[in-house]
């Protein structure tokens, strides 16, 4: 009976796997009876844990340092710097929700001579259909900043995560004509291997940032002169640079920055020239 019991158990285990995705079955030995505990996994046992994407400014220049594997983010394609070898600024904003600023950032990008990517949500799209169809038409990038900006790490069913990615590119294909760019900003910057798994497989880049500052928030915006300070003190070659659009003082400052940039050496970079 013993016998018996054991291969029943055995039986009912491998069902277990087969039927509920188990890819890994654990045995522990207990009073000489076999006790099978299983444990689900995703995608060839990729890591769901959740990350939040942070960096470490370096002084002099040099290339802020994260706690990202660099294996790991050539390995599915991701990015938090360009090329470093060179005085390149790769210049991004985020889109939220709309201030009444980015008309503003796109006149001075015009001005400049400079063009940036904009990551946008499906929200954003639907609210501002000209204003993103200008970022497009004056030769910015608009990417792909998910439809309802969750944290993608918490997202483990495939079909789920791709749903995010390609109801933004439909949004946008509808909004203005075009195809979406395929760079991907993470929301609040969360990740897992698993969501930079997939979303290497559905054909995007992953795009951190390499300089980012306290600028989100609409009714407690930082001192402009401090802010442009410390956002000169903080560039780098080869660094993707994080501004959000919603900032009065990113508008305000923006124009001096990018003369002071380039006076500096700097040259803009698109992220399609990211090495």
């Amino acid at each position: 009976m013993k016998k018996l019991f054991i291969i029943s158990t055995l039986i009912i285990a491998l069902c277990a796997t087969f039927c509920n995705n188990v890819s890994a079955v654990d045995i522990v030995k207990n009073n000489g009876i076999d006790k099978i505990f299983s444990a689900k996994k995703f995608s060839d046992n990729l890591s769901t844990k959740e990350n939040s994407w942070y960096f470490v400014p370096e002084p002099d220049g040099k290339t802020p340092r994260t706690d990202c594997s660099l294996d790991i983010l050539k390995k599915y394609r991701a990015y938090y710097v360009g090329d470093v070898n060179h005085k390149y600024i790769y210049l991004t904003f985020d889109e939220g929700y709309e201030n009444g600023y980015t008309a503003k950032i796109l006149d001075i990008l015009k001005v400049n001579n400079v063009k940036a990517a904009f990551f946008v949500t499906v929200p954003y799209i639907n609210s501002n259909k000209e204003l993103v169809k200008r970022m497009a038409d004056e030769g910015n990038l608009v990417c792909n900043h998910s439809n309802t900006h969750p944290s993608m790490a918490t997202i483990t069913d495939e079909e789920k995560f791709k749903w995010e990615l390609t109801s933004t590119e439909e949004a946008y294909k509808e909004a203005t004509g075009y195809d979406m760019n395929k760079f991907f900003r993470p929301p609040m910057g969360r990740y897992s291997e698993l969501s930079l798994s997939y979303t290497s497989k559905f054909g995007y880049k992953t795009i951190f940032w390499s300089l980012a500052y306290k600028d989100w928030l609409k009714d407690n915006q930082p001192n402009p002169e401090n802010a442009k300070k410390l956002i000169l003190k903080r560039s780098h070659p080869g660094g993707i640079y994080l501004l959000h659009a919603v900032s009065k003082t990113n508008t305000e400052i923006l124009d001096s920055l990018i003369k002071e940039w380039k006076s500096q050496g700097y040259e803009f970079k698109s992220l399609n020239d990211l090495p």
